[in-house]
């Protein structure tokens, strides 16, 4: 099996940063698209805050940045995929946006082993590979927020991922990157957001009800329950849409109550306060 040199990653927010700094710190050649030559610049210097936060902690030298960065290429086009081996999908967690970029990268990349994988954290990957010519090759890797620093990447094949492409993630993600997999199946919020997801909303739904203030919500799990992160400060990291879109999703699944997300969240959504990335959420990121 031919080692994996050459990735490409579709889509550069928060996310798709993040994994672009961990694949080019494996020392591999890193080609980034984005849906427009306007977005160069902004992918380019989300690549380069991700970087530089790892040096301002020690780290990473200033010299090996320096190196990093110049195994990252940017660009709007497609076709310059076409001779990836590995590709990562991390465009928002829309469905139909997610299947029309698999469906383009697979267009594009020539080599039939060459592996497709989607960042979704939620949506099944039978569905997002629906319409996509070789559905073979598509996988979900679901790497967690900061990449950089997050050890797990939920793996998810989809009915129609070929066995050769479960062994090839499974080995550039836990070789390659260093990281720890876990295998789901192939089920709305697979592991992790099938646990995470009712408990973030409780939180939501304790808040809009009036039971006890945000502060209060989130020490309660920081300091009575020794979470890192209480569940509101948590919706803020992850960003309140994107919290919005995997329960939507959930609940489409599995019509459980849990997954239904709450008004208030949805009020948020609409108002623009997504958490941390617009400075305001459950907590003021502003001052």
């Amino acid at each position: 099996m031919e080692e994996v040199r050459q990735v490409g990653v579709v889509g550069c927010g928060v996310m798709g940063a993040g994994i672009v700094d961990v694949c080019a710190q494996a020392g591999l050649d890193v080609r980034v698209v984005v849906s427009a030559r306007p977005s160069v610049d902004r992918a380019r210097a989300r690549v380069l805050k991700s970087v530089d936060n790892r040096v301002r902690k020690g780290l990473l030298s200033e010299q090996d940045r320096d190196a990093l960065l110049e195994r990252v290429s940017f660009t709007d086009d497609f076709a310059e995929l076409r001779d990836r081996q590995f590709v990562v999908e991390a465009v928002p967690e829309d469905e139909e946006a997610k299947r029309l970029v698999l469906k383009e990268v697979d267009a594009v990349v020539e080599s039939d082993d060459a592996v497709i994988a989607s960042t979704t954290s939620s949506i099944p990957i039978t569905a997002l590979a629906r319409g996509v010519e070789r559905p073979e090759r598509v996988i979900g890797a679901h790497f967690f927020n900061p990449a950089p620093a997050m050890r797990l990447v939920e793996l998810t094949a989809g009915l129609l991922t070929a066995q050769d492409a479960r062994v090839r993630t499974e080995a550039f993600v836990t070789e390659v990157l260093g990281k720890r997999v876990v295998w789901c199946q192939d089920r709305a919020g697979f592991v992790v957001n099938s646990l995470l997801v009712p408990y973030l909303l409780s939180g939501i739904r304790m808040l809009e009800s009036g039971f006890a203030a945000a502060e209060d919500i989130d020490a309660g799990m920081e300091l009575g329950c020794a979470h890192p992160m209480g569940p509101l400060r948590l919706c803020d990291l992850i960003g309140l849409d994107v919290v919005t879109a995997v329960a939507r999703a959930m609940y489409e699944e599995y019509k459980e109550p849990l997954y239904s997300p709450p008004s208030l969240l949805l009020r948020m959504v609409d108002a623009g306060l997504l958490g941390r990335k617009t400075g305001r959420g459950f907590h003021d990121y502003r001052r």
